[in-house]
């Protein structure tokens, strides 16, 4: 089994944080080199691909909000793993997940891990969860995994971090609604946290 590997900010020099939505981000990054994707998949990967065309970044960080009825609301978990959740073609023979005749390797991405913050399984897919999820993740987005198979394809280390705005659940739209200004702070802290230790 490949040994995890932990984030260590000195250990880069050129890092570019990536969010979906200019409200998951806030005031608080503007001294960094941000890109904002836009919601989904397809504007993930086509805006992080260009990105990293144009400019040479040694690290991805994904900073954003996500569900979850594994971990409670307001925390930040780092993601240890990425998959695509809406990916089925199980009736042709292939596993959950498991795009059709690509890399094995891509079935379950890995991401950076970082010391002292909780880790899980992180399933991206283009839909707002707000109903119940299988056990192989314990997150749900709807960037991230498009985000770690471009960092995973280009050899770019690739670390991601979200703030568990809502349950997954009924009141789910409502909670991320209301919780996008403490999503930024508190990403923000994490950051600082990270930068300075």
């Amino acid at each position: 089994m490949e040994p995890a590997r932990y984030f260590s900010w000195k250990d880069f020099k050129n890092p570019l944080l990536v969010f979906a939505l200019e409200q998951e981000a806030g005031t608080y990054f503007s001294s960094f080199n941000v890109l904002f994707t836009g919601l989904g998949k397809l504007n993930a990967a086509l805006s992080l691909q260009q990105a990293l065309a144009q400019s040479a970044h040694d690290i991805v960080i994904n900073l954003g909000t996500a569900g979850s009825k594994n971990f409670s609301r307001g925390r930040v978990v780092c993601c240890e793993g990425f998959l695509e959740r809406d990916m089925n073609v199980e009736a042709l023979g292939f596993k959950p997940y498991q795009t059709p005749f690509s890399d094995p390797s891509e079935h379950l991405i890995k991401g950076l891990l970082v010391r002292g913050l909780p880790s899980g399984v992180c399933g991206t897919g283009d839909s707002f969860v707000s109903d119940r999820y299988p056990k192989d993740y314990q997150l749900v987005d709807m960037e991230a995994y498009a985000l770690a198979l471009v960092c995973h394809r280009k050899k770019t280390p690739f670390l991601s971090l979200k703030y568990i705005s809502d349950g997954a659940d009924q009141e789910a739209a409502a909670e991320w609604n209301t919780k996008l200004p403490s999503a930024s702070e508190e990403l923000a802290r994490v950051l600082n946290t990270l930068r300075s230790s």
